[in-house]
């Protein structure tokens, strides 16, 4: 079955502990939904730094920082792309980028 990167970008930061217990929650049941179709649940990630041609390093987390990722099995795009509608990143703000892996 296809492989697929979910790349997470933006999101807003819970502000309470107990806020950050439910947004914890949202994930996990959405997760948990998707049942075996996750092959690896992935993490969140820090602020990113960039290597650009000749060597420069930009270290603002570039136009659209990444948040986090995942890797997802699904039957094709389209059902990737079904998938991903139920992420709750989506509620905050964020986004996420679909990609299907690519086996060499």
């Amino acid at each position: 079955m296809p492989k697929f990167l979910y790349v997470y970008h933006g999101g807003s930061v819970p502000e309470t502990e107990e806020e950050g217990k439910k947004v914890m929650q949202a994930w996990m049941d959405w997760m948990g939904s998707l049942g075996d179709a996750i092959v690896d649940g992935g993490n969140p990630v820090g602020m990113s730094k960039t290597v650009m041609p000749g060597g420069k390093v930009a270290d603002d987390g570039g136009a659209n920082p990444t948040s986090g990722y995942s890797l997802v099995n699904a039957a094709d795009m389209d059902d990737a792309l079904a998938k991903a509608k139920g992420c709750p990143i989506l509620d905050a703000g964020g986004s996420i980028e679909v990609a299907e892996t690519l086996d060499m």
